[in-house]
């Protein structure tokens, strides 16, 4: 008969049991919670969200920002201070290197209290049982759950090495109220970094996560103070200090209440935490540069509050590396925030005024069609219905580029414009990095160049980083380019995806030459600095700088950028609300901030020249092209290689004189052997009626002889507007009726009378003031003009109903 299995193997399972002796039995249940252990570990910290930390590239904290949970608990940084170590361990446990998660002496002497006392009075755990204890958070503290913590610290021990485990307590450990971790403890109740804690503090940190609640003020104060001497005595007895610091250490007061964290950088930090929430962020920022030009922001910011402008904001940039070394997002010492304090206007998009010019001016000499001294038209000017204007409302006729660069006029800056093309300078910009340019090249118009776009301070403070940055690069590189060299700025450290590399890509795509940059930062050079940096030339100590302004319509945006070798300097004042206000100018608002930061950095030479892509070629003194046979004052000077095939200087003519040189004469009323030929600058009409009043060494041409004929090409009139093809919408008035416009022409003699004839009616004539005021009919019109003389000249305007 054959006996079922499962009786045979309960048989044999009670015998073996039954063998068993009572150690051994033990052994296994020991054996079994111990492998219960190591399954039911949490393996590490559940994922807690922690502050978002930034640090200067000197290792000084910038600012945090409170975690998602509402606790300031940093992310977890470098080695646990050595200070602090001892002192916990001294405190918590101090068998701490010599057990292996459980100390029987420990446990022992607390179970013995506890039955003296007849309570619970200590409880014997280790920092490994405690550290287990904080990784299952929310248990409460019985007997059981301190055999489970006991089990379980024995695979903590197995599993981390002693000094990990201490990092683990202490960046976990509560300090009281909404503070966890020894990082944020230190800042919140010294304002230091844990690295940096004095032997007292380090040991008050040590022994308040065993009772948290003792740090609140006014509460208990006491007997925290008791348990940190009482712990600095036991540190010295060990040898950590001497006796004689004793009394020092436990003189030291105790904190009265939670410090507020730093805030060197809140705007940057705001940005920073968009993307790295949760993160301890190396910054690029140097810590007492960054103090300083906050202090530099608020103090201006405070003078112009009386002109109710209220934000101000700075960066500086490291030309070489790209590195932000400073970053003022705004005004930083004002409690209300009702200013619109904590917007960052670095990176919001204003109106750019007229701080984009120099990048046209570059792309000009570029392509060779420009020259630094080319005379430029600086005329009242009239494009389809766009009627810009200089700053200050004058002309000077005809001017030279790199002066009208310095002098930011915004005539010739939108007529090089209207030459180059919008298309062209919108493909360039976005080149350049400008991110917020991102409409089509037909929404800017010619606007373009005078603030018609909107850009971030980021984004141009870059673009004069990066031609700087070009112009060092090319002498270091033997004339190549780079992809770098037109880089974003690097602000986070551990980013290194957005460092400039030191090994470069070579490229010929470079967004602008050396060359061009060079030109022009010599050009920017020469801008007249704001009151109190006038005479910066008479001081040896004083440096170089190629700066800019700018402002935008309606006194919303003051704008200055400077540029060094090294440094690159941006700053901007206004109203984060887009209010504009009276006498807010880049030159006066901005520019003095601009040289304030500047005087913050070391002092730089200069610009080394690019001579491989330039020539020395003969120039016209007067009109800036290159000299013809007909011009008696020539110069030396370095264009560009691709500026050699510019148009040669149009405006020194032949001229023939009668025997007296009083007249033009021509061979029709002259002996051509009595003529004299003599070279004569001459500038059309309506540049030289401006021209004239600035430069009173011009020499107007002789008039013709009253016996000769003038020719066509030696017209003396010009009209100003309605200028030819134009058409034309007149506005109505408050009373219905259609507005008037202003006629407007211009002649070489000042005392020369024009006679208006519109649609071959006569309707007026003007005298020196060439301006008749016409109320036209809609429909196309022809306007007829003749002097006194009889010279003529015609065009034709439209006016739309």
């Amino acid at each position: 008969m054959t006996i079922p299995s499962m009786p045979i193997l309960q048989v044999n399972r009670w015998k073996f049991t039954k063998r068993l002796s009572k150690r051994q039995k033990r052994w296994i249940i020991a054996g079994v919670l111990l492998f219960a252990g190591f399954l039911l570990l949490p393996s590490s910290f559940d994922e807690e969200p922690a502050s978002t930390v930034i640090e200067s590239a000197d290792g000084y904290l910038l600012g945090a920002k409170i975690a998602a949970d509402g606790q300031w608990r940093f992310p977890a940084f470098g080695t646990l201070p050595d200070k602090y170590a001892k002192a916990l361990v001294a405190f918590e446990d101090r068998r701490f290197y010599y057990h292996l998660g459980i100390d029987p002496i420990a446990v022992g002497r607390a179970l013995w209290k506890n039955v003296q006392k007849g309570k619970i009075v200590e409880g014997g755990s280790t920092i490994s049982m405690q550290t287990v204890r904080l990784m299952r958070k929310g248990k409460s503290r019985t007997v059981f759950e301190k055999m489970i913590e006991a089990v379980l610290a024995l695979r903590l021990e197995f599993r981390y090495s002693k000094k990990e485990i201490l990092a683990l307590y202490a960046r976990h450990a509560p300090f009281g109220g909404n503070v966890v971790g020894i990082d944020a403890a230190a800042w919140r109740y010294f304002g230091r970094a844990a690295a940096d804690l004095s032997w007292a503090e380090a040991a008050m940190l040590a022994v308040l996560p065993n009772t948290p609640s003792l740090i609140h003020p006014g509460r208990n104060r006491e007997q925290l103070l008791n348990k940190r001497n009482a712990l600095l005595q036991k540190l010295s007895a060990k040898g950590y200090f001497s006796a004689d610091d004793l009394p020092l250490y436990c003189e030291e007061p105790l904190p009265d209440k939670p410090l507020p964290l730093p805030a060197d950088a809140p705007h940057l930090l705001e940005r920073l935490a968009q993307t790295n929430r949760g993160e301890e962020i190396i910054t690029t920022i140097r810590y007492h540069l960054q103090q300083r030009a906050v202090e530099v922001v608020n103090r201006h910011a405070l003078h112009q509050s009386g002109n109710k402008v209220n934000n101000v904001a700075a960066v500086i940039l490291e030309n070489e590396t790209g590195r932000v070394l400073a970053y003022v997002g705004n005004v930083t010492d004002r409690a209300n925030n009702e200013q619109g304090e904590k917007v960052d206007v670095i990176a919001a998009p204003r109106s750019t005024g007229s701080i984009i010019k120099p990048f046209l001016y570059a792309a000009m000499l570029d392509e060779g069609t420009l020259l630094p001294s080319m005379l430029l038209s600086d005329v009242p000017t009239y494009i389809n219905g766009f009627v810009p204007q200089n700053y200050s409302k004058t002309y000077d006729g005809a001017v030279e580029a790199h002066a009208a660069l310095a002098r930011s006029l915004n005539i010739p800056a939108v007529l090089l414009l209207q030459d180059y093309t919008v298309e062209r300078f919108h493909v360039l910009l976005r080149k350049m990095g400008f991110s917020t340019i991102i409409y089509e090249p037909s929404h800017y118009g010619l606007s373009l160049i005078l603030g018609g776009a909107e850009v971030t301070l980021w984004d141009v403070t870059n673009a004069y980083a990066a031609m700087a940055r070009t112009v060092n690069r090319f002498a270091s590189r033997s004339g190549q380019y780079s992809v770098s060299d037109w880089q974003m700025p690097v602000i986070n450290l551990k980013d290194t995806s957005s460092w400039l590399p030191v090994d470069y890509k070579p490229t010929s795509d470079a967004a602008l030459s050396a060359a061009a940059c060079w030109q022009v930062l010599n050009a920017l050079a020469e801008v007249n600095r704001p009151e109190g940096e006038e005479e910066w030339r008479r001081f040896p100590s004083s440096r170089k700088v190629a700066w800019k302004t700018g402002t935008s319509y309606g006194n919303r945006d003051a704008w200055a950028v400077g540029t060094t070798p090294n440094y690159t300097v941006g700053v901007w004042v206004g109203n984060a609300s887009g209010e504009g206000r009276p006498m807010l100018t880049g030159v006066t608002a901005a520019a003095p901030v601009l040289f304030d930061l500047f005087n913050l950095l070391p002092p730089t030479g200069w610009f080394r020249q690019p001579y491989d892509e330039m020539t020395q070629v003969l120039l016209c003194r007067q009109s800036g092209h290159r000299a013809t046979s007909l011009c008696a004052d020539a110069d030396t000077a370095w264009i560009l290689n691709t500026a050699l095939e510019s148009r040669p200087c149009p405006y020194h003519i032949q001229v023939h004189l009668d025997r007296t040189g009083k007249y033009r004469v021509t061979s029709e009323c002259e002996d051509p052997y009595m003529m004299t030929v003599q070279s004569w600058f001459v500038l059309p009409p309506a540049q030289e009626y401006f021209y004239k009043t600035k430069r009173h060494s011009y020499r107007q041409l002789p008039s013709v002889h009253p016996d000769c004929l003038q020719s066509a090409a030696q017209r003396s009139m010009e009209l100003l507007y309605p200028q030819n093809g134009f058409r034309i919408v007149l506005t109505k008035q408050l009373d219905g009726s259609i507005g008037r416009m202003i006629l407007q022409a211009v002649h070489r003699r000042a005392a020369a009378t024009i006679y208006w004839h519109l649609d071959k009616a006569y309707i007026g004539s003007t005298t020196s003031q060439h301006q008749l005021p016409l109320i036209p009919s809609p429909g196309r019109h022809v306007l007829t003009l003749v002097d006194d003389e009889g010279n003529s000249i015609t065009g034709h305007f439209t006016v739309e109903e």
